[in-house]
């Protein structure tokens, strides 16, 4: 592994200018491509101490062999050859953002002589101009079966206008008029590219002056009493209007932009674009990424602008770079991005981040995209069992277990400044969750927030089962012709007792500490064939007992990633149980003095309302039709909540007013 000292150039060397620099390994391979507005002090900042640095980068420049670098005049031009050069080199630490499936295009082939509107995926192709991408390709063929009839160009292949052409009759659409049959001389080059123009127009957003030009067109059809006509250019109004009918108004400005949004968590990032022209919503994109650093919402979102637009050629830029781009942070550098846009597009680009009304309203809506689309990206990876069985193997590999650990269990402690202590226990077996095997705790003596010692009582206690279960637990063979193997149960009743097995692994939420407490719970119960780890949030570090230095996993590994879903399922599930048991207690405590009101009904209440909160906010007649609350009963109830809400307003304002000021 080279040492970064081994090639780090001298401060002296680097130059202050802005620039951009690469990485190459020992093979000469570049690996990393970044730009900076100082070259000397970004450079500086990777030859630091490795403690220090993010891991991914740590193990990027022990990767590196060399490093070299470009400088150039401007920052506008270091954000073109940075671009250039992760589309030259594709360097490997690099973030990639990837398509989450593939999306259609309407393309039109201008450069034909004939030009063909199909809908087709995958890469763009010079001399053809693209429309979308639309979500679902049935919606977009739809669209444009409906236009044929008013711009009927021509929508057939190659190998059927040869085959028309040969025999001198066009296909079906020719004489259903949803083509000008040009394959057959019924049109010149010259007036089918008139249509496709329009067309193209009209695809582009720039609908109500072709519309109002085919109205006028239709009345003064019918003043001539020119009926035929009158009727074929009211049917093509029609047609039009039902072809934007599906495009709904976003914008009522009929304004362009991109709107962006992004979801994300300490692996991976997913980010979703609507494309709006017009004022109508014309395409949507998915993007999902592996995380390459510690960067914050807004270097994301640079990064996600440098993919996206920065190999936009000059002839599409008009329709590719829309006026406004609207994202949820501004990247670095704002300015500097919006001076690239705007040279590229050829007028005036703005980025900025939407603080209310409808473009607020669609980016909010754009955002729930990306959160749904990252839980399904993690879902179906989730799923597979290849990636299963590949993450079950590496952390077996990472941990030095003997075998793949099929079954884990986490645990996770939940309070708010040592209140309902409560613990949860999730399971996972072969990478999947069990949910009807998890377990909630009730810590009960403790006082203060002592999140070690809550772990080594909950350890303590799921153990202490486990060995009772055991020891009342027979060993039931396994049937051969069904493939089951041996298991535990019951000797009364012959069911399989679910605590009497042993997990693989044991994972704790925490570092070092909450790893050694919940060893120490499996020594003194004499436990010693259980392993045990702890995967702390903050840098994603897998802790094992009795170790000073934590074990650390690649980002991109499916072991982590594992593990990482896992702690979170635990912590999510011990939340739940703590909010629900402070609603509860809350909801007990102000009820209390209710006469009549006995623990029964505040239960129905708390099922009923489901938080204190929303039971403040009911009126008289609401708590009354709870089954069991009367009116009389529903009057005392809203009154102790309205002198509670009294009482707590007037010691607020007490404080306020004893405050130093």
């Amino acid at each position: 592994m080279p040492d970064p000292l081994s090639y780090r150039p001298k401060p002296g060397e680097i130059p202050t200018e802005p620039g951009v620099y690469r990485f190459r390994d020992a093979k000469g391979r570049v690996i990393y491509v970044g730009k900076a507005k100082s070259l000397r002090a970004r450079l500086s900042s990777y030859f630091q101490d490795i403690g220090n640095l993010h891991p991914r980068t740590a193990t990027m420049v022990t990767t590196a062999a060399s490093v070299e670098w470009t400088v150039v005049k401007t920052e506008v031009e270091a954000l073109q050859l940075e671009y250039s050069w992760i589309k030259e080199f594709d360097p490997r630490f690099n973030v990639k953002y990837r398509d989450d499936k593939s999306y259609p295009w309407l393309a039109v082939t201008v450069s034909d002589e004939f030009p063909r509107v199909m809908v087709g995926r995958g890469a763009k192709r010079r001399g053809t101009r693209y429309f979308g991408p639309y979500s679902h390709a049935w919606a977009i063929r739809e669209t444009v079966d409906i236009l044929l009839r008013v711009f009927p160009m021509r929508s057939c292949t190659n190998g059927v206008f040869k085959r028309s052409s040969q025999i001198g009759r066009p296909c079906l659409l020719g004489y259903i008029d949803k083509c000008s049959a040009p394959c057959v001389g019924n049109i010149s080059p010259e007036d089918h590219r008139a249509i496709v123009d329009d067309f193209c127009e009209f695809m582009a957003g720039r609908t109500r002056p072709f519309m109002k030009r085919i109205e006028q067109e239709m009345y003064a059809a019918s003043d001539a009493l020119d009926f035929e006509k009158a009727a074929r250019l009211r049917d093509d109004l029609g047609a039009m209007q039902k072809a934007l009918e599906k495009q709904a108004v976003v914008f009522g400005d009929g304004s362009d932009a991109d709107v962006i949004a992004i979801a994300e968590d300490p692996l991976e990032v997913a980010v979703q674009v609507f494309y709006v022209r017009g004022g109508r919503i014309r395409g949507q994109r998915g993007w999902v990424a592996d995380r390459t650093d510690d960067g914050d919402t807004s270097s994301l979102v640079e990064h996600f602008l440098l993919q996206l637009y920065a190999g936009v050629a000059a002839e599409d830029a008009r329709d590719a770079v829309p006026r406004e781009i609207l994202v949820p942070q501004l990247p670095p550098e704002a300015a500097t991005w919006e001076q690239l846009l705007s040279d590229l597009r050829g007028s005036r680009v703005e980025i900025r981040v939407p603080q209310r009304g409808d473009k607020r309203t669609l980016q909010e809506t754009v955002a729930r995209n990306a959160t749904e689309s990252l839980a399904l990206h993690k879902t179906k990876r989730a799923s597979d069992l290849t990636t299963r069985n590949l993450a079950l193997a590496e952390i077996a590999e990472a941990l030095d277990l003997e075998e793949a650990p099929l079954r884990i269990e986490c645990y996770d402690v939940s309070h708010i400044q040592g209140t309902e202590i409560v613990a949860s226990m999730v399971v996972f077996e072969d990478g999947l969750a069990r949910k009807g095997e998890y377990r909630r705790f009730v810590i009960r003596d403790q006082e203060g927030s002592d999140d070690v010692a809550a772990m080594h009582e909950v350890i303590t206690r799921r153990f202490r089962r486990l060995l009772d279960e055991q020891a009342r637990s027979e060993l039931k063979p396994g049937d051969p012709e069904t493939g089951s193997g041996p298991m535990l149960v019951d000797p009364d009743t012959g069911r399989p007792r679910k605590f009497a097995y042993a997990p693989g692994l044991v994972v704790v939420d925490g570092g070092a500490p909450q790893v050694a407490a919940a060893q120490r719970a499996l020594d003194e119960l004499g436990i010693d064939d259980i392993p045990v780890c702890g995967l702390a949030k903050r840098l994603e570090e897998v802790w094992l007992p009795g170790e000073e230095d934590p074990v650390i996993l690649p980002r991109t590994s499916e072991g982590l990633y594992l593990l990482q879903r896992v702690r979170d399922e635990a912590h999510r599930f011990a939340i739940t149980h703590h909010r629900n048991r402070r609603s509860k207690s809350m909801v007990e405590s102000v009820l209390d003095g209710v006469p009549g009101l006995g623990e029964v009904r505040r239960r129905t209440l708390l099922r009923h309302f489901g938080s204190l909160r929303k039971l403040r906010a009911a009126t008289v007649e609401e708590i009354a039709a709870v089954p069991g609350v009367g009116p009389r009963t529903a009057s005392a109830i809203k009154d102790a909540l309205d002198r509670e809400d009294t009482g707590a307003a007037a010691q607020k304002a007490g404080r306020a007013k004893t405050a130093p000021q």
